[in-house]
């Protein structure tokens, strides 16, 4: 009997699995990193959007459209529903700026990044920290795009991490090797740079999904706790066990 890919991903997967849309690269993806494979401790299946490299992802809204990756996503996000996932994520913080598209597509959760936190963490906080790859392109329309209020934009500090370090010139440019002390120490310097900016923050969301191998290390230096896109409950919600 031939199989077609649909059928054998529900034989591999009989109760359902987590889709991931993984941007396409060759970096290093240590232990914590959402493309590692104890990232969620959930069945789980990633896809590559061909042609999706970090430099086109990394964008604005109108930058994102420009690369013509968008028609891709959702024909990926609609056939992974079809396939059987139960939930669907990416593996990059600035697709946020699609969440509404992708959620449209199909009725399982969608949760594109871990700057959808925000919305939550600023009913509790006076003020949140963001962690990212690129403060020069993440903007106001990605913090709309996760649900800020217009009257708390302010409220949000956004902090990226220094353009020429190994961390982000390794990823965004889609190199085939990292150093990963010293991308762990670039994370790291930029979360102190940002609590000194802010000296009473608490809490920091790591919007990149290549920074939580280092949410111990920024945790330790900075004391602020960390919210990664792992941290979301509504992807690990269907395997969880009732008590």
């Amino acid at each position: 009997m031939t199989l077609t890919p649909a059928t054998a991903t529900r034989m591999l997967f009989p109760d359902g699995f987590l889709g991931v849309l993984m941007l396409d690269t060759k970096f290093p993806r240590p232990e914590g990193d959402i493309g590692h494979p104890s990232a969620f401790g959930v069945p789980t299946q990633r896809c590559v959007i061909a042609g999706a490299w970090p430099d086109k992802i990394v964008q604005s809204a109108a930058g994102l459209r420009k690369g013509r990756v968008v028609t891709p996503i959702l024909q990926l996000v609609r056939r992974m529903a079809q396939d059987g996932a139960k939930a669907i994520t990416t593996s990059c913080g600035f697709l946020v700026l699609l969440q509404k598209d992708m959620q449209a597509q199909v009725s399982i959760p969608v949760v594109t990044s871990s700057l959808l936190h925000l919305p939550a963490l600023l009913a509790t906080h006076q003020k949140v920290g963001v962690l990212t790859i690129s403060s020069s392109k993440l903007g106001v329309e990605h913090l709309r795009a996760a649900g800020v209020p217009k009257s708390r934009m302010g409220d949000v500090v956004v902090q990226g991490v220094d353009t020429q370090s190994e961390f982000a010139t390794a990823i965004l440019g889609n190199q085939a090797a990292m150093n990963l002390a010293q991308a762990a120490s670039d994370v790291v310097a930029a979360a102190i740079a940002l609590k000194h900016r802010v000296p009473t923050l608490t809490c920091v969301v790591l919007e990149c999904t290549n920074m939580p191998p280092y949410r111990a290390a920024i945790e330790l230096a900075t004391g602020m706790k960390t919210w990664a896109l792992t941290d979301d409950e509504r992807l690990t919600r269907p395997w969880r066990v009732s008590p």
